[in-house]
């Protein structure tokens, strides 16, 4: 909650973090280390959690959910992260969202006859979100 966000590649910067995310070439949850660029990466949801069905390789932001994911959604739902509303959630989450991050920032196509995961948000879908409704009788555009 209290974090400092810092914006760096550098290794000497990087080694004082105590989490890093998408950078540093180095996937090891022991030392909170979360990237997924080296060429031997090859987790997935199913991978790390057997239980889980899912097989695209999983992007940085796959790495955090899968780590922290039912511990958030449990604080803010006030439910017990092992409970049926946490798993749910999560796995709905997942495979509504996070999944499609995963696989368009390794570059894998939704389509190989039957789609691979599901595509349910794009940058045009969410400014579009940010429009008033075409019938809304307030159209003012201008943020308050």
């Amino acid at each position: 909650q209290d974090a400092e966000v810092v914006r760096t590649r550098d290794p000497q910067r990087l080694a004082q973090c105590d989490v890093v995310v998408d950078v540093g070439g180095e996937y090891d949850p022991e030392r909170h280390r979360y990237d997924h660029h080296q060429r031997s990466f090859t987790q997935s949801m199913r991978s790390l959690q057997p239980n889980k069905p899912w097989t695209t390789k999983l992007s940085s932001a796959g790495l955090v959910y899968c780590h922290f994911g039912s511990q958030i959604l449990a604080g803010l739902l006030g439910q017990p992260e092992d409970g049926p509303v946490v798993t749910v959630l999560y796995d709905k989450l997942y495979e509504n969202f996070v999944e499609e991050i995963d696989a368009i920032d390794n570059g894998i196509a939704q389509m190989d006859g039957e789609p691979r995961y599901a595509l349910t948000t794009n940058l045009s879908a969410r400014v579009g979100h940010l429009n008033p409704r075409w019938n809304d009788p307030d159209q003012d555009t201008e943020v308050g």
